[in-house]
């Protein structure tokens, strides 16, 4: 897979996070109070490019719900990890 294709296939990963956080209100509330985003400003936030690692961040922060979202997507919970450094590498100091 090209850097481009792994590019567009990390942002796939983080709008389906973001999908399965929008899915359930408990969730969706969570990730609204964790980020200080109003129901008002999400869609426009979720289009900035910047802001796609901070929903796989959240999404890594909690094992339970990184299992259910690895399990609706059909992936290994690693996959949400890897997007997440390919859409925002670390610094390596």
């Amino acid at each position: 897979m090209t850097s481009p294709e792994r590019s567009a296939a990390a942002e796939q990963l983080a709008l389906a996070a973001l999908a399965f956080l929008a899915a359930d209100t408990t969730r969706l509330g969570a990730f609204l109070a964790a980020t200080g985003l109003g129901p008002e400003n999400l869609r426009e936030a979720a289009r900035n490019p910047s802001f796609l690692p901070g929903v796989l961040d959240y999404i890594l922060s909690d094992e339970p719900m990184l299992v259910a979202f690895a399990a609706e997507e059909s992936i290994d919970p690693k996959v949400v990890a890897e997007a997440r450094q390919v859409l925002a590498p670390a610094w390596e100091h």
